[in-house]
Order: structure tokens, then sequence, then C-alpha cells
């Protein structure tokens, strides 16, 4: 069973940067998952930051291009989110999303993704 840990959230100021690091220690053929980052504020429904397929594609949401990175590790099974310029907006419990032997478009939808992380939460205030 492949078991996603995130790490890395924190309280940070605005203008400030974080790093997220998912870890899939358990994963067979990690390089053939398709990943992402998704982060949840009650009570807004669940939303797709950042996913990266297993050609090295990525995508993100409109309110992060330019200051999120996405990227994967495949050696270390481990994938990572580079936030930079944080907001207020960005505040959130943010979770590592998994969908194991997948050849498809990075992808933002929650539905796509059939194993998940137990969140780490980033804070963004002064």
């Amino acid at each position: 069973e492949v078991q996603l840990a995130e790490s890395g959230g924190a309280l940070v100021q605005p203008g400030g940067s974080l790093t997220l690091s998912c870890e899939a220690p358990s994963a067979d053929s990690y390089e053939e998952f398709c990943m992402a980052w998704f982060r949840h504020v009650p009570p807004k429904e669940r939303e797709g930051v950042a996913a990266i397929n297993n050609g090295l594609a990525t995508l993100y949401v409109d309110s992060v291009k330019g200051r999120f990175t996405i990227s994967r590790d495949n050696a270390k099974k481990t994938m990572t989110l580079q936030m930079n310029n944080l907001k207020s907006e960005d505040t959130g419990t943010y979770y590592c999303a998994a969908r194991p032997r997948c050849w498809a478009r990075a992808s933002l939808r929650a539905s796509d993704f059939t194993v998940w992380g137990q969140g780490t939460q980033v804070t963004v205030s002064s």
C-alpha cells in the first residue's frame, strides 16, 4: 500500500518562502506516478495547486503561477513544492496526492488521484 508523508508546513510572513516535501518510500514504480499538491481551507472545497506527471509536465492553478514550482526526484521517491512570495491567501492545509500507473496529462482534479497524505499546515501571516 502506497503511503504519502508531507512535511515542511510552517508559519511564514507574507513575501516569505517555504518548501513542502512529499515522500513515498513504499511506492513501487514511483516514476510511473502522477503527483499533485492540493490545499484546503474550510469551508471552501479542496483546490488543486500544482501537478506533475511522469513525463515531468507541470500544471499550476493561475493564482500560484510564477511563485510556486513543483518538482520530483524519482530516485528519492519525493515530490517538492517550492513556494515563493507567499500571500495570506496561500494559507491552508496542503495535501500531497498520487495516482499510481499513470500516463495521463498533469491534472488538478482531485478525483484523478487515489492516494492522499495527511496534510501539512501552511499559515501566511504577519
